[in-house]
């Protein structure tokens, strides 16, 4: 073909007809330009394919990942509100002075702590290639919500009860229990003595409001999820 281009313009040239050689010239030069734009157009329209299908592929995994999140979370979650009905049925009977052995089953879902860890992988995948990849904006916003704010949050109070629970009452077992069993009872050696305590009283309230912090942001959190999950099925 270029062959072919390069005859015709030399044959113009050597016929003298400049005119008509400028005009196929310009010509040439134009079709070169419009198989350019071609070529780009064809490679945007490539690389469009691309981005929708990698866009596609890691809302299905963060999909997949959030379910994931959203049964584990509501487990802890279920577990937390457990242990917040069970410290208020026992402080209810130790105000009445009713030491019976409920109490010690009671306090097997009270004095114990939950863990949490999201699923992430997918949204680390999309972060290392750019969160732009995401086309819906609220989705893209939702997400960022969820991972950077919803989850610290969700975390940060877990770790408030896990934390009074080493300080509190792993001493407290260790001294003035006579028998434990993780989520299953805890044994006063001396439960009048134990439970007339001012200070144990105020360990189980303030181990009930730490946990109320982590039923509303767990409670949160799975209201995001929901939130993504239903614009995720709307986009993909």
């Amino acid at each position: 073909m270029i062959k072919l281009f390069h005859n015709i313009r030399k044959s113009f040239i050597q016929e003298g007809k400049t005119l008509n050689y400028l005009k196929y010239a310009i010509g040439e030069i134009v079709l070169v330009v419009i198989g350019i734009l071609i070529a780009l157009q064809v490679n945007n329209w490539n690389e469009d394919r691309k981005g929708e299908k990698f866009e596609h592929e890691i809302l299905t995994l963060i999909d997949k990942n959030l379910e994931q999140d959203s049964i584990a979370l509501s487990n802890e979650l279920a577990k937390s509100e457990l242990g917040i009905h069970c410290t208020d049925r026992l402080l209810e009977q130790v105000a009445l002075k009713n030491y019976n052995d409920s109490l010690s089953f009671w306090m097997g879902k009270i004095i114990t702590f939950e863990r949490f860890r999201s699923q992430s992988s997918a949204y680390e995948m999309l972060k290392s290639k750019g969160l732009e990849n995401i086309s819906d904006k609220k989705l893209q916003m939702a997400l960022i919500s969820y991972y950077d704010q919803s989850l610290f949050n969700v975390y940060q109070a877990f770790n408030d009860v896990e934390q009074q629970f080493n300080l509190d009452w792993v001493p407290i077992i260790k001294q003035e229990f006579k028998d434990f069993k993780w989520t299953v009872y805890c044994k006063p050696t001396d439960p009048k003595t134990f439970f007339e305590k001012a200070s144990t009283i105020s360990f189980f309230k303030l181990y009930r409001d730490n946990r109320r912090g982590s039923v509303r942001n767990a409670s949160k959190a799975l209201a995001k999820i929901s939130e993504i999950r239903t614009l995720i099925k709307k986009d993909n």
